[in-house]
C-alpha cells in the first residue's frame, strides 16, 4: 500500500518533550519530594504514525486530554504512546503512562486517557489518500500539483520494480521521479568505482527480507556520489530512465529537503518524490487480540498498573 499527497507534513514536539522531562526531574530533585509513581496501561491498539497525526481528529482530541490530565493535582506528566506499527514484537502496542506523587490522581488520569484512545480506535484513518502503488502513480501523473509525494509502505524492491516498469519513466525525458532509497553495499561500490557519468548495471535490495521480492537489477547512469553520511555512509544516485534512485551502503530514512539537495537532486521541481524507509510487513509475534488485526475483539482491561518506587509494592492486574 502507498499513501500519496501533494505537500503533506507532520508536526512533532521532540524538543519540547525533552525540555519538559528535564524540568520535571530538576523540580523533583530540588523539592525533596518522595519519588513519584507511574500508572501504566497497555492498550491493545497498533496503528501507523500515518493514521495518528495529532493535526486532525480523532488524535487531535485524544491528545488534547493529555494536557488536562497533566494539569490535575497530583500529576506531574502524562503521555500516550501509539507504539511502532512496523515492529513485530510481543510488547508492541499503544500505551498510556501518567506520572506523579498521587497514586489516585495518576490512576484516574491514565484510565481516562486509555479509555479515550480505545473508544476512538475506529475513527483513525490515514492522513493522505491511500491505494496500491499503480493507483498512486496514476494519480501523481494526472495531478497538476508538484512535487507529488508518495510514501511506499510495501517491500522496497517490489515498489521500485513497479516504478521502473512504468513506460512513462523509461525515457530520460519523462516525468522526473526521485526514489529514496534502496540499500545495497555492492551496488554502491560498483557505482563508486565507475564514477559520475558512467553507465553501470547493479543489483541491490532484499538483503534483509526477500519474502515478497528479491534483489533488483538495474542499469543506469551514475548521477552523483556522496561519502560521509552518518547513516548511509556512502550514497549514490543512479538515473534509470527518468527515475533517480538513491542507493545507500547502509539503510537511511530520507526526511528533510537537504537529504535530496545535497545529492544534486531538486525535490521541489521533481514530478514525483517517493520515500521509503524499509518497513517489514507481516506480523506473527505481536500479542493478540490486537486492533486493527482483530476488529471485533472484546473490550480490554484498561485498569491502571501502578509502577511504584522500590520501597512500595506494585498494585493492579499483572501484565
Amino acid at each position: 500500500m502507498a499513501a500519496a499527497a501533494a505537500g503533506a507534513g507532520q508536526v512533532t514536539e521532540a524538543m519540547e518533550t525533552k525540555e519538559r522531562a528535564a524540568r520535571n526531574l530538576v523540580d523533583l530533585l530540588a523539592s525533596g519530594a518522595p519519588r513519584p509513581v507511574k500508572a501504566w496501561i497497555p492498550v491493545p491498539v497498533l496503528l501507523a504514525g500515518e493514521q495518528t497525526s495529532t493535526r486532525i481528529e480523532p488524535a487531535k482530541g485524544v491528545y488534547a486530554a493529555v494536557a488536562e490530565v497533566e494539569a490535575a493535582d497530583g500529576v506531574t506528566d502524562a503521555a500516550i504512546w501509539v507504539g511502532y506499527a512496523w515492529a513485530d514484537e510481543p510488547r508492541n502496542r499503544a500505551a498510556v503512562v501518567v506520572t506523579g506523587p498521587d497514586e489516585v490522581a495518576v490512576t484516574v488520569g491514565a484510565e481516562r486517557l486509555a479509555r479515550g484512545f480505545w473508544d476512538a480506535r475506529h475513527d483513525f484513518a490515514f492522513v493522505a489518500p491511500t491505494g496500491d502503488l499503480d493507483d498512486c502513480l496514476d494519480e501523481a501523473l494526472a495531478a497538476t500539483a508538484r512535487p507529488y509525494f508518495i510514501s511506499d509502505t510495501g517491500d522496497v524492491t517490489w515498489g521500485l520494480e513497479r516504478v521502473l516498469a512504468r513506460p512513462e519513466f523509461k525515457d530520460g525525458s519523462g516525468p522526473v521521479v526521485l526514489y529514496a532509497s534502496l540499500p545495497g553495499s555492492s551496488a554502491v561500490d560498483t557505482a563508486v568505482r565507475a564514477g559520475v557519468g558512467a553507465t553501470v548495471t547493479v543489483t541491490a535490495g532484499a538483503e534483509v527480507d526477500d519474502r515478497h521480492a528479491g534483489p533488483l537489477t538495474m542499469t543506469g547512469v551514475v548521477h552523483c556520489v556522496r561519502n560521509g553520511d552518518r547513516d548511509a555512509e556512502t550514497e549514490v544516485v543512479l538515473r534509470v530512465g527518468s527515475v533517480h534512485v538513491i542507493l545507500t551502503r547502509l539503510r537511511k530514512p530520507y526526511h528533510i529537503e537537504r537529504d535530496f539537495t545535497g545529492r544534486e537532486l531538486e525535490p521541489r521541481t521533481a514530478d514525483v518524490v517517493i520515500v521509503k524507509i524499509g518497513y517489514r510487513l507481516g506480523h506473527h509475534r505481536i500479542r493478540r487480540p490486537m486492533f486493527l488485526f482483530d476488529p471485533g475483539m472484546p473490550d480490554p482491561d484498561l485498569t491502571a498498573r501502578i509502577v511504584a518506587p522500590a520501597n512500595r509494592p506494585l498494585t493492579g492486574p499483572e501484565e
